[in-house]
Formats: structure tokens, sequence, C-alpha cells
């Protein structure tokens, strides 16, 4: 029957759809390599499938029908008749699937669906006329519809209905009032009606249905922000791919600073996901994403950190302290003074993904100073830092969360205003701020977490990450919470 979609009803179908094709956040060239992948498996769609249905269903029950009125001539009378108070009392989807066809898209069927209306009846000629509560059962209802995704110019996922077709094999009506015994003889108009709607209504209303949810994916939020410093694009670079098993899809996952888009030197080089589908979902973020991710800080000076003996936690940072460690800072400054240590990345920072080793490699100078009593500063000397650490991943709250762990760091005299000294005087001592100081500094900017492609109502579980030659591997499947 046609009635009039609610705006309450077309966000959840939207979610349900959405859900089903996880298609969030999708504005590249046609033939551009992805930094990041996400694969959707049988298992997945079957599991939206179900949480679909069931929404589906609840909505359906609360949904609110306008009323319905036709005629038809009977002998030399014309019957006309009212049905008000319409809603759906039961209904069952008792065998339903999706499945993917190969290159073309989605094709969803529900076959034997059954459903109970009740409503209020009326029915008038010029010779009689009746009232009363009415049951209609509807049986061996089925649908078959084709959904066919693509991608639009802006980057964002379209959905399309390619082709959908309705069979309803049993009408019954049953009237129930005073004198029902009489009227139930012109169930028939009712029941040729009803076949009448549902055969001209039900595919045109699925199509309505469809071009609502293809509008508001239109227009989700493809650019999300990490931070005040940097945010990353999940637009699609090209069409979803639908296999046998599972969708595909590929999507930019340049990481850029806010508010800017400058050139960076970063290709995407392309790469396969393992053939899997256990899982319900598969995300594969490469080393070029977390590469261009890197870059963006970089330019946008996050990686630059200024100590004073203020903020530092563990001990105090003084001229009197690196007296102690070099004899020439003694000879300069008989009474001591504070120390600031200003450190700045030299260039943007390596990433490098091989099997089961994820590593980021620094280079930066550290500039030591002594603040004077009048607050002005004085150069002591500079130091070139490398430095390797292990990048550490965990899932939480739908964010990849990474903790710094060291594995070396080198240093080298960059220049001196006390003349040469050796450097390896303070290995001890840089590599004490370096675990005490700036790798907590690190980890506690890190905590703020790289934004995966998300749904609301989705959370991931049992995720499970695993590094590979050139990209960040993670399988989970998915709960719904309404």
């Amino acid at each position: 029957m046609a009635q009039e979609q609610g705006p309450q009803r077309k966000g959840e179908m939207m979610k349900v759809w959405c859900f089903i094709l996880l298609l969030s956040w999708f504005t590249l060239q046609l033939d551009a390599n992805p930094g990041l992948k996400v694969r959707i498996t049988q298992k997945g769609l079957d599991f939206g499938k179900e949480i679909g249905m069931e929404i589906l269903k609840e909505r359906i029950k609360e949904e609110s029908f306008p009323d319905w009125n036709d005629s038809e001539k009977f002998g030399l009378s014309e019957i006309n008749y009212l049905l008000s108070g319409i809603r759906i009392d039961t209904i069952e989807f008792r065998n339903t699937a999706i499945s993917l066809i190969p290159g073309t898209g989605i094709k969803l069927t529900i076959e034997n669906a059954y459903v109970i209306i009740k409503a209020n009846w009326n029915i008038r000629s010029w010779m009689f006329k009746g009232s009363g509560r009415t049951t209609v059962v509807i049986s061996g209802l089925s649908i078959t519809a084709m959904l066919v995704m693509s991608m639009d110019s802006t980057g964002h996922p379209s959905i399309s209905l390619d082709s959908c077709q309705m069979i309803a094999s049993g009408v019954e009506v049953k009237l129930h009032g005073k004198n029902s015994w009489f009227y139930n003889m012109f169930t028939k108009f009712l029941k040729k009606s009803i076949h009448r709607i549902l055969d001209s209504n039900s595919c045109p209303n699925l199509r309505q249905e469809i071009e609502i949810i293809d509008m508001e994916l239109r227009i989700l939020q493809i650019l999300m922000q990490i931070d005040d410093f940097a945010q990353i694009d999940y637009s699609l670079v090209k069409s979803p791919a639908v296999f046998q098993s599972y969708i595909d899809l590929d999507l930019q996952g340049t990481t850029y600073p806010v508010g800017n888009y400058p050139a960076h030197p970063y290709v995407p080089v392309p790469f396969a996901l393992q053939d899997s589908s256990d899982s319900m979902l598969y995300l594969a973020v490469s080393e070029y994403s977390f590469q261009t991710t890197v870059f963006a800080y970089y330019t946008t000076g996050a990686f630059n950190i200024i100590i004073t003996d203020e903020v530092c936690s563990y001990f105090n940072i003084t001229t009197e302290t690196f007296g102690s460690i070099i004899p020439e800072v003694a000879q300069y400054y008989a009474e001591s003074q504070p120390v600031m240590l200003n450190l700045t990345a030299t260039k943007t920072p390596v990433i490098s993904l091989q099997t089961d080793a994820f590593t980021i490699e620094i280079h930066g100078s550290m500039e030591v100073l002594a603040v004077l009593p009048d607050a002005t500063t004085q150069s002591l000397f500079t130091v070139n830092i490398t430095t390797n650490s292990s990048i550490n991943l965990t899932l939480f709250d739908q964010k990849l969360i990474g903790s710094l762990c060291l594995n070396r760091f080198q240093l080298s005299l960059a220049d001196s205003n006390l003349g040469f000294f050796e450097i390896s005087l303070l290995e001890n001592f840089f590599s004490y701020i370096l675990h005490s100081e700036i790798i907590p500094s690190a980890n506690a900017k890190l905590t703020k977490g790289f934004p995966l492609p998300n749904l609301a109502n989705i959370s991931l579980k049992k995720p499970f990450i695993k590094v590979e030659q050139g990209y960040l591997w993670i399988s989970a499947d998915v709960n719904y919470e309404q």
C-alpha cells in the first residue's frame, strides 16, 4: 500500500542498508591506488541482513498508513469500500537471503513473507451500508531486488535499485461486525484491489527507499578530523568491487593537515588483501596511509617539543645537571641556571611496515639552551638525534591506538658554543630523557587514536591486528547496538 515514509523510519532504514553495505565516508581519479581497503564478507552481509530484517519488522509495525478507498461495479450498482485505521499486526520474513553477484551488485531475496493487517472497514452502496473490523492476511509474499553499487563524482558511494519483482500468492480478507456474513460476499473486490495495490506500489516504494538511502550516502562525511593537526580522507577511489563471497572497497586513506592540502611526495603502491572471509570485516591500512599521516603532523610542527624545568616530570634540568656530565658547561656557568630543551624534527619521519614489525624512524635535533635571569636564552650546544621505535597497536573505541617503544637512538654533535666535547658523555642522559619525557609525551598524543571508518551503533568485536609487508591487517566481527 502506498504510504508516506516518516523521517524516523527513513533514518532507521538508512542505517540498515548502510550497515549491510558498510559504505561510509568514501575524491580521487578512477584508476588511483588506494591507501586503505575495506572488505565486507558474506558473513558480514548475512549478519547485517538479520539485523536489518528485525529493524524493518519493528518499523513497519509502528508505521501509520493512510486510509484507503476504492469502488467496483456490482450489477447496476457501485460498491464503495473504505479501509481506515490500518496497522500491521504481524509480519514474518520466513526466508530471506542476501547474496553477491560478482561484478554486478547485491541480490536481496525475501520469500514466503507473511503479513496480517488489522483495519476498520466500511462498505456502502445506494442499497446498503455496513462497517466493522477486518483482518487481511497476505501470504506467499516474495520480493527479489538487485542493488547496484557505484561511486559518484565526489568519491561518495552510491546505490541504486537495478531491478525488482514482487509476487503475493495469497490474499485473504475477513470482515467482522454486524451482518458481516453478508458483506463478506464482497471481499473479492477487496482482494482484487489489494493485489493491484501490491503490484503497483511495492517496487516503486522500494525504489523510493533506495533513493533516500542514496541521498544520505552522498552527504556522508568522508573527511574525518583526527585532532587539531590532521584530518583523513575516506573517499572512494573507485566503485566497490563485488566478488563471490565479499565486497572490496578501495578508499583514498590520505591524511592532510587540518584546512590544508599540501602536495606530498608519497604515492600509494598496489597491494592485495589476503583471500580471507572468516570474519565479517577486514580493514587494511597501507604504509602510504600511515606515511601521509606522519607527513601531515610533521608539516604542522606536531613533532616539535620544548622541555623546560617546569614541565620536566622526573628531574630538574639545569646547567648544573649538564655541568656534572660536561665539564665545559660548569666552566661557563658558575651559578646554576634553568635549561630548556628544544626538540625539532628535521625531516619527515619514516614509517616501515614489515611482517610482524611496525617501526618509525625520526630524524631530529635537540638544542640545549640556558635560560638566563633576564628570561633570554643562550644556546649551549645542538645535537642531531636519530631514533628508531617500534609501534604497538591496539583497537579502542573504533580507533587505532599506538604506543612507541624505543629500539635505538644515535647522537652526533651538530653545533657547540662550548667547544668540542665527547658526545658519548650525553648518551645515557638523553636515553633517560627519551624514556622518561619524550616517548611518554608522544604516547599521550597517540592515545587520541587513528579513527577507522565506522557507523553509528556499530562496534568491532574480537579484532585481530597483524602487520604484513606494506600494510596493517585488521580482521573483526561486528556488533550492532540500538
